[in-house]
């Protein structure tokens, strides 16, 4: 757990991203003891969760310590996405003011390593070879480097808002990831090029193209996704 998490940050954040992945369906119930046991907390900070829950209207309730998942109205994907890629630009421009020239570095390096890291797809492709060990690890890499960029803006409040309001879990996104490129040897990759241009931004401090960039990317990057859900 982070330490600037508390216990309800944490039960919150399952909570919500489970209904956002569709491990908790909606009408599903829900109750303060079961989560707290499937969580290994007290019950008192997942009921503070599940207030939050309710006012953002993910959850009904139903009875003092019992909730429901609330239906998904329409539009309210589209919101959340709103939301994701709005947080993306802002972090992005965090990140341009504050980045160290450390943190820059280990961004080429993770760049770096994608890059030897597709050659080899392309080659074990073009040979025929099994490729889901090291598209895994491409896959891993490309997390690395957006949890790089998050810790760049130096901004832990701006981030925990960000893991709040994803779309989609790291665990379902991953899923849908490998689905894709399953299908498209190709997708994606013509975003993967703007991560190039984004660390320049960072450098240069310019929080305006850093924003614009990371605003591009997310939108492509959810829309893809969501076709393929």
């Amino acid at each position: 757990m982070k330490g600037t998490e508390t216990l309800a940050d944490l039960a919150y954040r399952h909570v919500s991203a489970a209904i956002a992945a569709g491990e908790l369906a909606p009408g599903e119930k829900v109750t303060e003891r079961g989560m707290a046991e499937r969580l290994a907390i007290s019950p008192t900070p997942v009921r503070e969760a599940l207030r939050r829950l309710e006012l953002d209207g993910l959850i009904e309730r139903i009875g003092p310590r019992t909730v429901l998942v609330a239906a998904i109205r329409d539009g309210a994907a589209d919101d959340l996405a709103e939301v994701e890629v709005g947080l993306r630009g802002l972090v992005a421009r965090f990140a341009a003011r504050h980045a160290t020239p450390g943190q820059l570095d280990a961004l080429d390096a993770i760049l770096d390593r994608a890059d030897d890291l597709l050659i080899l797809l392309k080659e074990r492709r073009r040979r025929e070879q099994p490729v889901e060990r090291h598209l895994a690890e491409l896959l891993d890499t490309m997390q690395e480097f957006n949890d790089t960029v998050n810790a760049c803006a130096h901004n832990p409040v701006l981030v925990r808002m960000l893991d709040q309001s994803r779309v989609f879990s790291r665990a379902r996104r991953r899923e849908l990831l490998l689905r894709r490129v399953a299908e498209d040897e190709t997708f994606g990759l013509e975003r993967y090029t703007s991560h190039r241009a984004l660390v320049r931004a960072l450098r240069a401090g310019d929080s305006a193209e850093a924003e614009r960039l990371a605003l591009q990317d997310a939108q492509g990057g959810l829309e893809a996704l969501r076709r393929t859900s």
